[in-house]
């Protein structure tokens, strides 16, 4: 879950650094057809590029953090599959010419090819939004095998259960920056948010997303919902996936508690094996949206970032201050989940 903070080194070849993306693509992946990039949607971890070759389009990966292993692949490969034979729309992955699903290239960046899917946001106000959400959710579980073990080996990532403590936190604190006293507001409230943390039951593990928030949920011309970017999949509980969900769907300021209860509901209804019954089932939300914000003060705050990446690490503290839970609303929301599991029955 790291970000670098330096751009990786040009090659000085003539060429724009888009025009020498173009040409070592088309290479790679052997196509006759002229390669037309355009730049598409950018996230904290990588650059989406729409290319146009000949009558085929394709969205290619450009990634900023370290690159995925050859083991995170091979998993993403296997669960996609399971996925789409279970109903799940996603954009297939792309090899080249070699079998590789992950390039290097000689200006030192990382690369994946995926199917172009034309998408939009999800139209959050429509009335059947919540409980398709749900479902969704509830086909990726149900299809996904069990694990304890993140790809390749090792114990599950701490990024999901493990928060930063005070003293990590000290070290980003009182920086001079616009959202010092916003920060120091909130790290106030964070000893009794994070009280309830914890691990999970090794015994409820099973390979999740682990990214499901708007940005990768989205729709194609027909409405339907595709589920995109899988660079964090691993193992978690589906119960701390869910509870993520909700609020990543349905939280940003006033917790909208009509759209949860319908995206949960939802979820059981589908058969979703999840079910929130206590505050430790909050520790993935809680986990992640700290280290995440920890990651982009320290960007934000290091003079040898690169420009760019200070600048969108800027842009992701301010919000990831404004969606940070407090316990009022975890208490809510669990009352709601509570009601939910007592009202249906499996």
């Amino acid at each position: 879950m790291n970000v670098p903070v330096n751009d990786p080194p040009a090659v000085h070849s003539g060429l724009t650094v888009v025009e020498e993306l173009a040409q070592y693509v088309r290479t790679a992946f052997g196509w006759d057809d002229d390669v037309v990039m355009s730049a598409g949607p950018r996230g904290a971890l990588g650059q989406i590029w729409r290319l146009d070759v000949g009558p085929a389009r394709y969205a290619l990966k450009e990634i900023f953090a370290e690159p995925p292993s050859k083991a995170l692949i091979d998993a993403e490969l296997a669960f996609a599959r399971r996925a789409a034979e279970a109903g799940v729309r996603l954009p297939g992955s792309h090899a080249d010419r070699e079998g590789r699903h992950l390039l290097t290239t000689p200006g030192g960046t990382w690369l994946r090819l995926y199917d172009w899917v034309d998408l939009r946001p999800v139209e959050l106000t429509a009335h059947a939004t919540p409980q398709k959400l749900g479902a969704l959710l509830a086909r990726l579980h149900r299809c996904a095998p069990a694990t304890v073990l993140e790809p390749g080996g090792g114990p599950p990532d701490p990024w999901y259960d493990k928060v930063p403590d005070a003293h990590t936190w000290a070290a980003v604190s009182a920086s001079g920056k616009a959202w010092d006293t916003r920060l120091a507001d909130r790290l106030k409230t964070l000893p009794e948010l994070c009280e309830p943390v914890a691990p999970a039951d090794p015994v409820d593990l099973i390979v999740c997303h682990r990214d499901l928030h708007p940005e990768n949920v989205l729709a194609d011309s027909a409405g339907a919902l595709v589920v995109v970017d899988w660079d964090n999949l691993g193992p978690a509980a589906p119960s701390r996936e869910v509870a993520r969900a909700l609020f990543d769907w349905f939280c940003d300021g006033p917790t909208d508690l009509g759209a949860m209860r319908d995206m949960y509901e939802g979820y059981l209804r589908a058969g979703g094996p999840g079910r929130i019954t206590e505050r430790s089932d909050f520790s993935m939300l809680v986990a992640s949206r700290l280290n995440f914000l920890l990651v982009q003060a320290r960007i934000a705050i290091d003079a040898r970032a690169e420009p760019r990446h200070r600048e969108w690490a800027e842009r992701e503290i301010d919000e990831a201050l404004r969606i940070l839970p407090t316990r009022r609303q975890l208490a809510d929301v669990l009352d709601l989940t509570r009601t939910c599991n007592e009202s249906i029955v499996d």
